[in-house]
């Protein structure tokens, strides 16, 4: 089994939470594919699930972040592989959403993610504050809600994250900050 991490707009840079992940399970031994999405500024939905239509997640752990999970959805919504897992961190929700990612709404209401998926998120996301009932009550996930943490990403203090390693390896149900 190996991983298959997933940026949202605008990448995920070397301070990121994903890129500290992908080089500690690249460390222990796992195979990780963290794929540069294409025009990560300007993305386009078409061109991304293409990009995820090239190399799918087969039996990978699939870890998504904010625009990412939009992807995903509409991945699994159009008939995309499941993963036996999946996490999807920060979730976007904007209405009515920047131009630049306006494709990626609305996301699709109800496709099958399985009895491992988990939602990570805060009640104050600039982008979603309110993820846990647009997408977790509404998905039927497991749903982790932090109070204050932001997007979750290096501007809110999310570098390192050594909580999200024990959930890829199984250590524990949630996501811990």
């Amino acid at each position: 089994m190996g991983y298959l991490i997933l940026h949202g707009w605008q990448g995920s840079g070397p301070d990121h939470w994903q890129t500290w992940l992908a080089g500690r399970l690249r460390a222990d031994g796992h195979a990780v594919r963290y794929p540069d999405l294409p025009d990560p500024d300007e993305p386009d939905l078409e061109a991304w699930l293409a990009a995820l239509d090239r190399d799918p997640p087969g039996d990978d752990t699939v870890i998504c972040h904010s625009l990412a999970c939009c992807l995903w959805l509409h991945h699994r919504a159009r008939g995309g592989p499941p993963a036996p897992r999946v996490l999807l961190v920060a979730p976007p929700c904007l209405d009515p959403p920047p131009p630049a990612i306006a494709g990626f709404f609305p996301v699709p209401r109800d496709p099958s993610l399985g009895a491992n998926a988990r939602l990570v998120c805060s009640d104050n996301d600039p982008y979603c504050a309110s993820a846990a009932g647009v997408y977790g009550i509404r998905l039927r996930v497991a749903i982790d809600l932090w109070p204050g943490a932001g997007h979750l990403n290096p501007e809110a203090g999310f570098g390192p994250w050594p909580a999200v390693l024990d959930w890829c390896y199984g250590a524990k149900k949630g996501v811990e900050t």
